[in-house]
C-alpha cells in the first residue's frame, strides 16, 4: 500500500514539475510527510530536487527531509545551497540528528557549519561528535528530563510544563542525585497517580536499565527490544546521566544493521548501493567478489589434479554441480541461522560448541537423506555401484562439512569481535565449494580404483 502511494506521489510530482505548476506542487509538497518526499527525491534530477525543496515552507519539515535523505543525495542537495539556509535548517533539528548529518560531511564543510551555528547548539553537537558513530554516545539524544530525588510529584509535573516543555521524547522522568548520577526512573503515568506531595524517591524504580556511552549501538538496540522500553538512559564512566537512546533510533539501528548483514551475506559490501552511481556501486562490490574469484581458481587447480580420473570416467563431472550446490546451500542455511541468532541475541558466543554440534548433526542427517537419493539416481543412470557409493559419500561429506563450516566460522568471528555476517558471504560458500570438489574426487578415485 505504501509503495503504491509513493508511486502515485512520484508520478504526480513529476507531471506537475513538467507543467511548471508551482502552486499545485507547493500544496502537495507541504501536505506530504518529509519521509515520503525523501523517497521521491531519489528519482528526481538535482535541479528538480532544488525546485521541490524550495517549495517547502516549514523549516522543521526541511530538517526532517535532511535526516531522511541518503548520504549522496543530501550532499548533492546542500552543495549549492546558501550556508545560512543550511545552518537555519540544522538549528531547527534535534542535536543527535544534526550530529549524524555533520558527521557525514567533509571536515572543512562541517567545521564551517558548526562555526556558524549558535554557540549552545554547536557545543551540544560537538559533544555528540566526540563519540564513535556506532556507539550509544553517538546516537543518544542529549535532551531528557532529570530531576532530584527529593522533588515531589507536583513539582515534577510543574517542571515538565515549564522547564522541560520542549523535550522531544518525554517518555520517562529520570531521577539523579546531587552529582547528576542516575539513581532511578519514573514513568509519566506514575507522576499523576501518586499523591502530589510524594517525593520521587518514594515511588521511583531503582532497578534501571542503562548503557555506557561506548556500548555498541546494536547491543543498545537489543536491550531496548528485550525489555520493551521506549528509551534507555546513557551514562558515562561515573554513572552520570548524559543522554537517552529512544525507540525511534533503535528502529533505525535494527533496520541499518539488518541491511548491512544482508549485504555482507550476499557478498555485496555493507553500504546502501541502490542509490549510488554505477562506478561507486562497482567499486563497493568489487573487493567482496575477490574471495569467490580466488576460490574458483583454486577449485580449477583441484579439478586439474584429477584430470586423468575425469578423462577415464567423464560422467564424474555430471555430479559436480549437485554436490557443490547441496553443500553450498546447507552451508548458507547454517551460517544464516547462526548470524541471525547472534544478531537477535538468541545465540551466544559462549554456546559455540553446542550450536556447532547441533548444526553438524543436522548436516549429517540431511546428508544421509540426500546422499541416498542422489546415489540412487547415479545407480539408476549408470548401473555402477562404486559410482553410486562415491556420489552418496561425497554428498554426505559435503553437507556435513558445510554445516560445520557454516556454523563454526561465524561463531569464531563473533568470538574475536569480527562481524559474523562477513562469514556468510563468499568466504563460506567458496570454501565449501573447494572442500566439496576435493572430497568428491578423493572418494571417487579411491572407490573406482583410478
Amino acid at each position: 500500500m505504501s509503495s503504491d502511494r509513493n508511486r502515485i506521489l512520484l508520478e504526480s510530482i513529476k507531471r506537475l514539475l513538467r507543467r511548471g505548476a508551482a502552486i499545485h506542487l507547493g500544496k502537495i509538497v507541504n501536505k506530504t510527510h518529509a519521509a515520503d518526499l525523501s523517497v521521491v527525491f531519489r528519482s528526481l534530477s538535482l535541479a528538480q530536487q532544488h525546485e521541490l525543496f524550495g517549495l517547502i515552507t516549514d523549516v522543521e519539515q526541511k530538517g526532517i527531509l535532511f535526516s531522511e535523505l541518503d548520504e549522496d543525495t543530501f550532499q548533492d542537495l546542500i552543495e549549492d545551497m546558501k550556508l545560512e539556509d543550511t545552518v537555519r535548517i540544522l538549528e531547527s533539528m534535534p542535536a543527535d540528528d544534526v550530529a549524524d548529518i555533520i558527521g557525514r560531511l567533509p571536515e572543512e564543510k562541517s567545521k564551517t557549519i558548526l562555526d556558524k551555528m549558535k554557540t549552545a547548539e554547536s557545543e551540544e553537537v560537538e559533544d555528540l561528535l566526540r563519540y564513535e558513530d556506532d556507539t550509544a554516545g553517538g546516537i543518544m539524544v542529549p535532551d531528557f528530563i532529570a530531576l532530584r530525588e527529593d522533588v515531589t510529584a507536583r513539582q515534577a509535573i510543574e517542571s515538565l510544563q515549564t522547564e522541560h516543555s520542549d523535550v522531544e521524547m518525554a517518555f520517562y522522568l529520570y531521577v539523579v542525585d546531587e552529582y547528576g548520577k542516575l539513581v532511578g526512573v519514573s514513568s509519566l503515568r506514575q507522576l499523576v497517580v501518586v499523591p502530589p506531595v510524594t517525593p520521587l524517591k518514594e515511588f521511583m524504580t531503582t532497578d534501571v536499565f542503562s548503557v555506557q556511552t561506548d556500548m555498541d549501538q546494536e547491543e543498545v538496540a537489543k536491550l531496548v527490544a528485550r525489555y520493551d522500553i521506549l528509551a534507555v538512559p546513557v551514562v558515562d564512566g561515573s554513572n552520570r546521566l548524559v543522554g537517552i537512546v529512544t525507540v525511534d533510533d533503535v528502529i533505525d539501528i535494527l533496520r541499518k544493521e539488518a541491511t548491512e548483514d544482508i549485504l555482507k551475506m550476499a557478498g555485496a559490501g555493507e553500504e546502501f548501493v541502490e542509490t549510488k552511481s554505477i562506478l561507486k556501486s562497482t567499486r563497493i562490490r568489487l573487493p567482496w567478489l575477490f574471495a569467490s574469484c580466488m576460490g574458483g581458481i583454486f577449485a580449477f587447480f583441484i579439478i586439474g589434479e584429477f584430470e586423468s580420473s575425469l578423462s577415464k570416467f567423464t560422467y564424474l563431472a555430471a555430479f559436480i554441480p549437485v554436490i557443490m550446490g547441496m553443500g553450498g546451500n546447507i552451508g548458507t542455511q547454517s551460517s544464516t541461522i547462526v548470524v541471525r541468532g547472534l544478531a537477535t541475541g538468541r545465540i551466544h558466543v559462549r554456546d559455540i560448541w553446542s550450536v556447532v554440534l547441533k548444526e553438524l548433526t543436522i548436516g549429517v542427517i540431511l546428508g544421509l537423506v540426500y546422499g541416498l537419493l542422489i546415489g540412487f539416481v547415479a545407480q539408476f543412470r549408470y548401473s555402477m555401484e562404486a559410482l553410486a557409493l562415491s556420489v552418496s559419500l561425497a554428498v554426505i561429506c559435503s553437507m556435513s562439512i558445510a554445516a560445520l563450516v557454516g556454523s563454526l566460522v561465524p561463531m569464531g568471528f563473533a568470538r574475536i569481535n569480527i562481524d559474523p555476517a562477513v562469514a556468510t558471504g563468499p568466504l563460506v560458500t567458496t570454501s565449501i565449494d573447494i572442500i566439496s570438489v576435493f572430497f568428491y574426487f578423493l572418494i571417487a578415485t579411491a572407490l573406482l580404483g583410478i
